[in-house]
């Protein structure tokens, strides 16, 4: 039997268990090489193989799985990771390997949630400006800057590492944990810091829900900047819907039939 190689582009939770599902299941049958970006000092353990830092867009990709025996690719990156999944394409375009998405599913808005719904970051700034005087973010490092010239403000800012360099914000706590987060721990930093409004990413997933669901208690505006359009192509929800499609293609890699 022909030993397959996947790929997973991870940094999610959905990418870790995707990966421990899959040596789970295919053991020998199949190496799993989990990729992360780097952004995160300390991963948690995956098993498998695990590759850290950047391809250098889809040329740098496409290389990799020609060098690897890379025969198949599921793309389990955030939401909002625009570059990569958009390299992850072309890349397995270019190889000729088949791939697909894991996507975590979107947040349901709850009849009594006020979502403030915007497509981009210079938006929800307008709206801090307007309506916070003690705002929430949960964007990510990349996007804090944008907030630097809102005066006024204070904000607290959650993050995973210490970070190296002092925040772009003059007025702001750094607060640094990893989730999943309960909804005791989301409502005692609400009422610790008095926050009045939240700022995220609509990424979906169960990990950081609590948060919704606490600001919906205290009846918090809450800035959700949508998700980006996802490249076409196959898209799970699920990791035994992953799963069940990497069976599909290790029966016909060897011949085998269900």
């Amino acid at each position: 039997m022909s030993r397959r190689h996947l790929l997973i582009l991870g940094g999610t939770g959905e990418a870790a268990a995707l990966a421990r599902a899959a040596v789970a299941r295919f053991g020998d049958s199949m190496t799993v090489t989990t990729a992360l970006a780097g952004r995160t000092r300390q991963p948690g353990l995956l098993p498998g193989h695990v590759r850290i830092g950047g391809f250098g867009g889809a040329a740098g990709l496409a290389a990799y799985i020609a060098a690897e025996g890379v025969d198949c690719l599921i793309d389990a990156t955030h939401p909002f990771a625009t570059e990569i999944s958009r390299a992850a394409r072309l890349a397995a375009e270019r190889a000729g390997i088949p791939r697909v998405a894991l996507l975590r599913p979107q947040w349901r808005r709850h009849p009594l949630d006020r979502w403030i719904e915007v497509d981009d970051i210079a938006a929800a700034v307008q709206i801090v400006r307007q309506l916070a005087s003690c705002a929430w973010l949960t964007i990510g490092g990349g996007a804090l800057a944008a907030f630097a010239a809102v005066s006024g403000v204070h904000f607290v800012v959650r993050v995973v590492d210490t970070p190296r360099e002092p925040l772009p914000l003059s007025d702001c706590a750094v607060i640094v944990e990893r989730g999943p987060f309960s909804l005791a721990r989301e409502r005692r930093l609400i009422e610790r810091h008095g926050i009045d409004l939240l700022v995220c990413k609509a990424s979906g997933g169960s990990a950081t829900e609590a948060k919704l669901v606490a600001a919906r208690e205290r009846g918090l505006p809450v800035v959700m900047l949508r998700r980006p359009p996802r490249e076409p192509g196959p898209t799970f929800a699920a990791v035994e819907a992953a799963l069940d499609w990497l069976a599909r293609g290790q029966q016909s890699a060897t011949g085998e039939t269900a």
